[in-house]
């Protein structure tokens, strides 16, 4: 049975914003984006649940656009955070979690002889672009084209507010392509200070692709032959798909490495991992914030860590990731649409087959709403380890349900 949901406190909270804040929410998490009918503000999470303003309750598949790794809430990542807070966070310097920290890391991620912490992904990215031209004095960096690399003036998605002198070394080429990656390092010349690449391309709107090997070590030969140094920009699938670091199981080393959503189970921290290769660059910068030492956000990230490396449980979520990629095959097919499901299954993207203005696609995820699940009709999703076989299930029922809703309200396959 289709629940109708309470919206009344998400809407007055939204007119309350917006008096104060422009638009009333800005960024990634304003749900105008997606479309309306979404909640706007939140109350409460658990484990994998999380419950709206006004008390609706829904199977999280977003985890917070990704912190949520673990479980909200995780027992023992919220003591350590606790106990640190009782001592200090923020104080006139770090405490000693910044270099057991550091040296955890160093110990898992295969690439790492070194570390520096921030708070955000795009301080990550941005300290590591920063870093690869301080470690070889020039200037043009590469990425692909539609890559999402942060909300900074040299990287943003949007152009607003931004100057050509802003991009003037910033160069493109078509992700993927070794022949488009040649050209674009040919073009670059003996000014090649970095490529960067995401860990796969997890592009908005789009089907997802793996890095092939092939394609990866090519990169990796560009940057040893002129070199230049190789970016893995891991903020959104590092220790989600592997704890090792995203490109390990192919065997390619970055010379540096950005990390932050998953690091912490949703703390704030950010972190660059980088190679003896990168540390004079690393050395020679000034990169700081008010509150990149804070120790809670770094025993949160800590107990995170030990956790992904010493449990299967990032084993558990692909399981419970192809265990959600087949009943949703299933009863897609079951009402006559076919999707498309591609990227790991721990962070799934779902569009349907031929839905090009995506009216099938959010309307589904508005149904699925009404049925407790929380989906996202045109980003990746994102598994944790508290996803069980009763939650997948669950949710599966859901979105049969909203499939049903659908047909009968007239929405035709594409």
């Amino acid at each position: 049975m289709t629940r109708l949901l309470a919206n009344s406190r998400d809407s007055a909270l939204i007119e309350r914003a917006r008096r104060v804040i422009p638009n009333g929410m800005w960024g990634h998490m304003a749900t105008r984006a997606i479309a309306p009918g979404y909640p706007q503000f939140f109350s409460r999470a658990d484990g994998c649940r999380v419950w709206d303003a006004d008390g609706n309750e829904y199977i999280d598949f977003m985890c917070a656009w990704g912190p949520n790794v673990l479980g909200y809430r995780h027992p023992n990542v919220e003591a350590a955070v606790m106990k640190q807070l009782r001592e200090v966070d923020s104080g006139n310097g770090p405490t000693e979690t910044l270099i057991e920290l550091a040296e955890t890391l160093t110990d898992t991620l295969d690439h790492a002889d070194w570390c520096l912490f921030q708070k955000n992904g795009t301080d990550a990215t941005t300290a590591c672009v920063t870093i690869a031209r301080a470690g070889t004095g020039r200037r043009k960096v590469i990425m692909a084209k539609g890559a999402y690399h942060g909300a900074v003036p040299w990287c943003s998605p949007s152009v607003v507010g931004v100057t050509a002198e802003d991009r003037a070394h910033l160069m493109t080429f078509e992700w993927g392509d070794v022949a488009s990656l040649d050209t674009a390092v040919a073009e670059a010349g003996d000014d090649l200070a970095a490529i960067i690449l995401t860990a796969f391309r997890h592009d908005v709107g789009r089907d997802q692709e793996m890095a092939t090997t092939d394609f990866l070590k090519a990169a990796r030969a560009h940057c040893d032959r002129t070199g230049a140094m190789l970016i893995c920009d891991d903020v959104r699938a590092g220790f989600r798909l592997d704890v090792r670091g995203s490109w390990a199981a192919q065997a390619v080393k970055p010379d540096l490495a950005a990390y932050s959503k998953a690091i912490a189970n949703g703390w704030p921290l950010a972190a660059i991992a980088g190679s003896d290769r990168a540390r004079e660059g690393a050395e020679k910068i000034f990169s700081t914030g008010s509150f990149w030492y804070g120790a809670a956000a770094m025993a949160a990230g800590l107990a995170t860590i030990r956790i992904l490396r010493d449990t299967d449980a990032l084993a558990h979520t692909v399981v419970m990731g192809e265990r959600l990629r087949s009943g949703l095959d299933q009863v897609a097919a079951r009402h006559g649409f076919r999707l498309r499901q591609t990227g790991p299954v721990q962070m799934p993207m779902v569009l349907v087959d031929g839905d090009q203005d995506l009216r099938i696609g959010n309307a589904l995820c508005l149904a699925a709403l009404r049925h407790g699940v929380y989906l996202h009709p045109k980003h990746n999703m994102f598994l944790c380890a508290a996803h069980g076989p009763a939650e997948i299930d669950r949710a599966i029922e859901g979105v049969d349900a909203a499939f049903t809703e659908i047909v009968a309200a007239g929405v035709e396959h594409a």
